[in-house]
């Protein structure tokens, strides 16, 4: 996506690490016409795919989960990182370790909200390694929910986590693939995938 990667490369700061900082644009602060046009793409890659359900996780995902629902006309659901008081009953649960702070944690979905019945579209922000995804993956397993493929806004394909999933026959469809990040030169070099 045309859109997304010339504002990666105008507004996007890279660190050591293979950290890609966009928070003034996709997920602390948020543009909300770019969210709009990766919406509308992810329909038009997933439109006939019969979607009753878009699945993300806290915090990130959710605002770019919101515009993907939007245009799906369908609740968008996201997996809590933390059992609050106001989950009652029965959860999903499953682990992940995060890339980004380095920790291991239990994502949560309540039952209730995710079904047999559901067609899900999972959607992040970052795809990376892949252990968000994989966790969410395990969810909609649990369920029994029937999984559609997976909607990325930015993929760091050197990080192999995509490719993992593609290699499982799992569709991943990302509006934006890095193929290489250089810290020191600033430099980004986007590709594609199949």
């Amino acid at each position: 996506m045309k859109l997304l990667e010339e504002r990666i490369l105008k507004d996007g700061k890279i660190f050591e690490g293979n950290i890609l900082k966009v928070d003034s644009f996709l997920n602390h602060q948020l543009d909300l016409a770019l969210l709009s046009e990766i919406g509308a793409e992810l329909k038009n890659k997933y439109g006939d795919c019969g979607i009753t359900k878009i699945l993300t996780i806290e915090a990130s995902g959710i605002g770019v989960g919101c515009m993907v629902a939007q245009f799906f006309n369908c609740p968008l659901l996201f997996a809590k990182k933390t059992k609050t008081l106001n989950i009652k009953g029965d959860v999903y649960s499953s682990k992940v370790a995060s890339y980004t702070h380095q920790c291991v944690y239990d994502i949560i979905v309540s039952k209730s909200f995710l079904t047999p019945d559901d067609n899900v579209l999972i959607v992040d922000d970052f795809l990376a390694k892949g252990n968000a995804l994989n966790g969410l993956i395990d969810i909609v397993k649990q369920s029994g929910a029937r999984l559609a493929g997976c909607g990325i806004a930015i993929e760091k394909a050197f990080q192999g986590g995509g490719d993992e999933l593609r290699k499982r026959g799992i569709r991943v469809e990302s509006m934006a693939i890095i193929e290489d990040m250089d810290c020191e030169k600033g430099t980004v070099t986007f590709g594609t995938r199949n």
